[in-house]
């Protein structure tokens, strides 16, 4: 298959084209290479060597004879650009994945949201209204995020994978439904993966576009067997507060002796996915989009579910290393349940890669070999979620007697 992949230079697009280039896909990365571009606006660096976009493709082109095509577009903003590569390649399947994809970084300042904002919804629609203008009728595989779900307000419930089923009461009856499920996005980024949904679904209804959304959980790891191959395709490493993701983060802390920092209690209940799983699913979607004319197919794109003081204590006991409780910059509850179906990749054949001491030792080795690359003063997470007058937010409301507001668990199948 012709297959595109919009932000493939990034953390889950560059192993993601390595290896469907490596399946015997002709691969075209499209991107414009904004995450290096961060590095530089953040002042700090991947842990891992990032070599340029260049020495990449030749050197996957040197090792494996396949070649990747790399076109320098910006898809939120070069509308009529993205219609010439349209034109040009004539896709089977686009992976969209050229989104700013840190909650912390969309919550840093009023700039990081403007440009998240405008940056992820310019990208989706420009897309969709590209396909439509130029006729072409390619599957796109959209990377959403378990946020668009929200933590906590539907207790021990499974999430379903995109719709929940509904009742609802009218003078002729009751009437079964399936509708999206409700958003309850925690940072600006999530909000922009919510517009997604509906901008995904608007053009699937309208023009037939077909839809795969993966709402992926939290990615660690960072090698996959294709990246490993030689350290010019090495995937990113990022540890800083703004784009590091918590598992990696314990690993990187532990292996400068640095303590984990488990912000609030600890509870937050989150899902996993190992980057290889990532580019496992994508494959998995590609091979199996929905028909022209149907509603957007939607997989949870998560293989297990930790607490973080889980993962912080199986990081220490491993290790040795300390753990250190701090305030937590987050706007979120201290502690949550959470159960996630994610049925639909099983069916298809996926074979979870599950945290391991085996897989830990593989991202330890990493972060050993590049320790001197660690500046200390990105560790921290700084990016407040409250900021001004939404501080009181954060404070508890007062507790009614009443039984009336007692929460009531959810059900997959709620009646409105």
């Amino acid at each position: 298959m012709k297959i595109l992949v919009l932000g493939g230079d990034g953390f889950c697009g560059w192993p993601t084209s390595l290896h469907l280039s490596d399946k015997g896909h002709d691969v075209v990365i499209v991107d414009n290479l904004s995450r290096r571009q961060i590095d530089v606006l953040l002042e700090v660096q991947s842990l891992t060597p990032i070599a340029s976009v260049t020495e990449r493709l030749m050197t996957w082109r040197e090792l494996t004879g396949k070649k990747i095509d790399f076109e320098f577009l910006d898809v939120a903003k070069d509308y009529s650009g993205l219609l010439t590569i349209l034109k040009k390649h004539q896709p089977d399947a686009i992976v969209h994945f050229a989104e700013q994809r840190a909650a912390p970084y969309s919550m840093k300042s009023s700039m990081t949201k403007r440009y998240t904002v405008n940056n992820n919804v310019n990208a989706t629609h420009n897309l969709l209204c590209a396909l439509v203008e130029s006729g072409t009728d390619a599957h796109v595989v959209h990377l959403g995020t378990m946020g668009v779900y929200g933590y906590g307000w539907f207790g021990s419930a499974p999430i379903p994978e995109g719709y929940l089923s509904i009742k609802v009461d009218t003078p002729e009856g009751e009437i079964a439904r399936e509708v999206l499920h409700p958003a309850n996005p925690g940072s600006v980024y999530h909000m922009t993966k919510t517009l997604d949904q509906l901008i995904l679904a608007f053009y699937a209804k309208n023009d037939g576009i077909r839809v795969t959304d993966l709402h992926q959980g939290i990615v660690w790891g960072t090698q996959t067997s294709q990246t490993s191959l030689d350290e010019k395709l090495i995937n990113r490493f990022d540890y800083d507060g703004d784009y590091g993701t918590v598992l990696n983060r314990f690993l990187m802390q532990a292996a400068i002796k640095y303590p984990l920092t488990v912000h609030g209690s600890g509870g937050q209940t989150r899902a996993f996915i190992h980057i290889r799983d990532t580019v496992r699913c994508i494959e998995l979607a590609i091979a199996h989009p929905p028909r022209r004319g149907e509603r957007p197919v939607i997989f949870n794109q998560v293989t297990e579910i930790f607490q973080v003081k889980e993962l912080a204590n199986l990081i220490a006991k491993v290790t040795g290393a300390k753990i250190e409780h701090l305030p937590n910059p987050r706007f979120e509850a201290a502690e949550n349940q959470l159960a996630v179906d994610n049925n639909h990749f099983l069916n298809l054949g996926l074979n979870p890669t599950t945290l391991s001491q085996g897989l830990l030792a593989e991202v330890r080795d990493i972060t050993n070999k590049y320790a001197h690359r660690i500046d200390r003063s990105k560790i921290p997470a700084k990016s407040e979620w409250r900021q001004g007058q939404l501080h009181n937010l954060a404070k508890p409301r007062a507790k009614k007697a009443n039984s009336h507001n007692k929460a009531k668990k959810l059900s997959t199948t709620t009646k409105l």
